[in-house]
């Protein structure tokens, strides 16, 4: 098995470091160009399409396995599982939202539209079996099934779009979340399957990161970060399948807190904002990220503040299935700690590069003026 992960992650990064250069042609020929805003922190123009890369990367290395290991009799598509229907259903539902999403990188569309697509391809997830139908050995009701797989796939999604706002950010939780799912997967027995694809979104991932690490030359875009929530809650889906454990079960809600935290914030601050659900669409300044910069820290300590964030969240979830709730409330505690006294010196050392900056920019205007 570890050999096949090793092939998973290999194949989709270098496929995804490959193509992502093609991508940022493509962008430029397209226009699909991210310009400068308010709400924005680029200061030039930024192609948009690298989502693309990572598509491809995860695409080549998971069909790979998959004909490679049915072929091996290491993966049984037609068991009782029925992997195969429920594969043609995730890419089928994939090549859905591609399609759109990387229409509205290039012509924009309006939330509602884009939510409606989001809903169509959960659809497709669910009419082709991936669904969250059994918790804690319980069979739920078919009503009630749909709701959880819909809302579940249409909110993750939502999720990891709306925390894409600065250099590598989506793409790195989603690589965190990754890493900590894979970890989960790998020892809770679940299904082969859901190993390899989350591997090989991991790889596709990593690939695209030397591009979009801060300063970035390319974003994910939409047609990226959609890809990046709707995949996520997919293979999170098929790594629970079998699983009747209430904590493994939650696992992917726990992997996944950060972006869905931040999502619920923003729905709750818009609806509370605006005083209406249409609110929800409007756009703000008001995710962690922003808030985080706003404290006075550089983009680059945001992500990083981010990225700690969420490395945190994955070991607590980690250590919580494996060794229980006391040993991960410690050490959650003991890494909020660290980070708390951290941030002081950060701040600290922020003002301090600011006043500097500020006298030589002085220094400057006198000499010029002289």
């Amino acid at each position: 098995m570890w050999g096949d992960i090793a092939i998973a992650f290999l194949l989709a990064c270098i496929t995804s470091f490959v193509v992502t250069p093609y991508t940022i042609k493509l962008a430029k020929k397209v226009g699909a160009i991210d310009y400068p805003e308010d709400r924005r922190v680029n200061k030039k123009p930024m192609p948009r399409l690298g989502g693309i890369a990572v598509i491809s990367g995860f695409l080549v290395s998971a069909l790979y396995l998959v004909i490679t290991m049915s072929i091996e009799g290491k993966l049984d598509l037609n068991d009782t599982e029925n992997y195969k229907l429920k594969l043609i259903g995730f890419l089928t539902g994939m090549i859905f939202l591609s399609i759109f999403t990387f229409l509205d990188d290039v012509h924009s569309l309006k939330p509602i539209q884009k939510l409606i697509v989001q809903i169509i391809a959960a659809i497709i997830i669910y009419a082709f079996g991936i669904r969250i139908n059994d918790i804690s050995g319980r069979i739920l009701p078919d009503p009630i099934s749909f709701i959880l797989t819909i809302g579940w796939i249409v909110g993750i999604t939502n999720a990891i779009n709306l925390i894409d706002g600065l250099d590598g950010l989506s793409s790195g939780i989603t690589l965190i979340s990754c890493i900590f799912l894979l970890l989960i997967f790998a020892t809770t027995d679940s299904p082969i399957i859901s190993i390899i694809l989350i591997t090989a979104l991991a790889g596709a991932i990593l690939g695209f990161f030397p591009y979009n690490a801060n300063p970035a030359k390319t974003f994910i875009g939409d047609v990226g970060a959609q890809f990046l929530g709707f995949s996520l809650a997919v293979i999170s889906i098929l790594g629970i399948a079998k699983t009747v454990t209430l904590l493994v079960l939650i696992a992917p809600v726990l992997v996944l807190g950060l972006p869905i935290f931040d999502t619920l914030f923003a729905i709750v601050r818009r609806i509370v904002k605006g005083k209406s659900l249409k609110a929800v669409f409007d756009a703000d300044s008001g995710h962690l990220h922003h808030r985080i910069m706003k404290h006075g820290y550089t983009q680059k300590q945001a992500v990083y503040i981010l990225y700690s964030i969420s490395t945190t969240i994955g070991l607590f979830t980690v250590i919580l299935i494996n060794d229980g709730i006391w040993k991960a409330l410690s050490l959650a505690l003991i890494i909020a700690a660290i980070l708390g006294l951290g941030s002081k010196q950060i701040k600290k050392y922020n003002k301090e590069l600011l006043k500097e900056n500020k006298k030589r920019e002085m220094l400057l205007e006198d000499k010029s003026s002289k």
